[in-house]
């Protein structure tokens, strides 16, 4: 068999600022990839501590041997390299790393072959994708202030609402009758029929897991996110098969492996994140798994940028989708790479229409209005080759070089661009709406 002739000839590695003061630790980690065909893919690193770790190892350690090497030989290309520096630890830095390439890869593969991903996995079971507000930082507000923050996503009319907690990992079961409080003041908020969710971020013994669980039930909520720890595996599946609403985990897992041992202990929703374990290819084998075991599959993903819109390509091919897709909070980072704005205002959906990835660049859209948060921006569109998005020039990039830095033997640093310089494109040229 012959390859595709085409070939990888660089890996560039580099943070994004969103805003002027931003410390490297609090910028998005990005990855982009360039062949001899004269395309490149994108792909983007979980942005814990600014990624900093994944972009080095792949910066030191992937990206040489990928060099000169078939980009569409993605799964085999990554599956070496996850088995080359397995010692590095297989959980965290690494699957980040191999997550940004691989998404990357599909980016290049979707703009080779002239389609959207979600094509490439088989189509679109929907075209129309639901999202959730996910609400960050509740459990330092008070009852009013989380009411107050509720109120104003409903503005973006979603599908469902996450209130998150966000509190402290070091101090467990810190205030149990007023997260409870608050669950409740959110609930009639929105009324006995609207779909809530809530968010412990790990911050729960077991047994406090179990009390504010059974208020939740009570409450009729959707669904109760790692109560628990979540390297006590054990643990998070007894909540699960204790309780009656549904027990999810798998944010903080990185790993097919790791996902199986969540659905084995108890646990039927898994929430692994496209951007820290395997990208594209690692969420669809934990699709698979999912499906074989009878478990829900509700990716997490809270990066408003490639990887979210590689997550919603995924999710676009998902044959049970049983939850909507996870929007987070507004920020400065939010959503300022998407080509394809809608026509009109949006209904609380992600929208993908099948079609041709040719044409003419469509009108992209000024993120800094005043419309900043107006539901218009709920709408993606995803009829573009390969990922479809791009960073606009107003953002501020941070080059990783791929040789020493001389003060550092062996290290790699941030080389900032200069002010008003475009960063990187992260889109192709040809880019239509399909009408």
């Amino acid at each position: 068999m012959q390859g595709t002739g085409m070939r990888i000839t660089d890996i560039d590695v580099f943070q994004v600022s969103w805003a002027a003061d931003d410390r490297p630790q609090q910028r998005s980690a990005f990855v982009r990839i360039h062949t001899d065909a004269g395309l490149s893919g994108i792909g983007e690193a979980s942005p814990m501590q600014g990624g900093l770790a994944s972009l080095s190892i792949i910066a030191r350690d992937i990206a040489p041997g990928l060099i000169g090497k078939d980009p569409l030989d993605h799964a085999v290309l990554l599956d070496t390299a996850f088995h080359t520096f397995v010692k590095l630890g297989p959980e965290g830095a690494l699957t980040g790393a191999l997550a940004a390439l691989d998404i990357a890869l599909w980016d290049l593969k979707g703009k080779f072959l002239g389609q959207p991903i979600y094509k490439l996995l088989g189509g679109a079971w929907r075209t129309s994708l639901p999202f959730y507000a996910s609400i960050g930082g509740n459990g330092m507000r008070s009852v009013d202030q989380v009411l107050r923050v509720v109120e104003t996503r409903l503005k973006d009319n979603p599908a469902a609402v996450k209130i998150r907690f966000d509190n402290d990992r070091n101090r467990l079961d810190g205030d149990l009758p007023g997260d409870i409080a608050k669950a409740k003041a959110v609930r009639k908020l929105v009324g006995d029929g609207f779909p809530l969710a809530f968010d412990a971020n790990n911050g729960y013994s077991t047994g406090g897991a179990i009390r504010v669980g059974r208020a939740l039930e009570e409450l009729g909520y959707w669904w109760f996110e790692e109560p628990v720890q979540h390297y006590h595996v054990k643990a998070m599946g007894e909540v699960a098969r204790r309780l009656d609403i549904t027990v999810s985990a798998g944010e903080q897992t990185y790993t097919l492996a790791g996902v199986a041992d969540l659905i084995a202990a108890g646990v039927r929703m898994v929430q692994p994140d496209i951007v820290k374990m395997g990208g594209i290819t690692g969420l669809v084998r934990c699709t698979a798994l999912a499906q074989a075991h009878g478990a829900e599959l509700v990716p997490h993903q809270t990066q408003p940028t490639i990887g979210h819109m590689a997550s919603l390509h995924l999710s676009a091919s998902q044959l049970h989708m049983t939850k909507p897709c996870e929007l987070n909070d507004p920020s400065t980072r939010m959503h300022a790479v998407f080509d394809n704005p809608p026509p009109s205002r949006s209904t609380g959906c992600s929208t993908c229409r099948p079609g041709p990835a040719s044409g003419s660049p469509s009108t992209k859209p000024n993120w800094r209005n005043a419309a900043y948060r107006s539901a218009e921006r709920r709408v993606r569109r995803l009829d573009c080759a390969g990922i479809g998005a791009r960073l606009f020039s107003c953002r501020r990039s941070h080059q990783f070089r791929r040789r020493p830095c001389q003060s550092k033997p062996g290290s790699f640093a941030p080389e900032s661009a200069p002010r008003g310089e475009a960063p990187p494109r992260l889109s192709p040229a040809s880019c239509s709406r399909i009408r």
